[in-house]
């Protein structure tokens, strides 16, 4: 039993499951305006809460929303990816590179490449710089230290 009215829509809790359209916009930085992920135009994203799927910041604007509320809000660097952390652009040796990605791995400034730490997890960074002796990588998240827009239609919460 619900303590939820008859004929009123599901509101999003903290362990609901949500399918839903969403839009994330770069609101600042030299990306400002420019979109980078909408699910708008083709099919819904399920999410379910409290499951590490989204960051807790990014979650918590959804709580006590209605099933079929369509609505925005805005994050801080802080409430979604965090500040850029600029320990984490590191300069990696061609040599370790190789090891890891093999003699014929072919990189370009721009690409997302995939490591295996010591311990056996995988982290990705993105290659600023190829040089001759070693390749200089950025491991921030892609949207650390920028403001976003969160546009959401809740179609379903279970």
């Amino acid at each position: 039993m619900t303590d939820q009215a008859p004929n009123t829509p599901p509101i999003v809790r903290a362990d609901s499951y949500l399918t839903l359209h969403y839009r994330i916009v770069i609101e600042d930085g030299p990306a400002a305006g420019s979109t980078f992920i909408d699910t708008f135009d083709g099919r819904p994203a399920t999410l379910q809460l409290g499951s590490g799927q989204w960051s807790p910041g990014m979650e918590t604007p959804l709580l006590g929303h209605p099933e079929g509320d369509c609505f925005s809000f805005t994050l801080s660097p802080a409430e979604a990816y965090g500040d850029r952390n600029p320990d984490l652009i590191q300069r990696v040796s061609r040599a370790m590179l190789a090891q890891h990605a093999g003699e014929d791995a072919d990189f370009n400034p721009g690409d997302m490449v995939e490591f295996t730490a010591p311990n056996g997890g995988r982290y990705s960074g993105v290659l600023k710089e190829y040089g001759e002796d070693s390749a200089m990588f950025d491991f921030n998240h892609p949207l650390a230290g920028l403001t976003l827009r969160v546009d959401i239609d809740l179609l379903g919460v279970l």
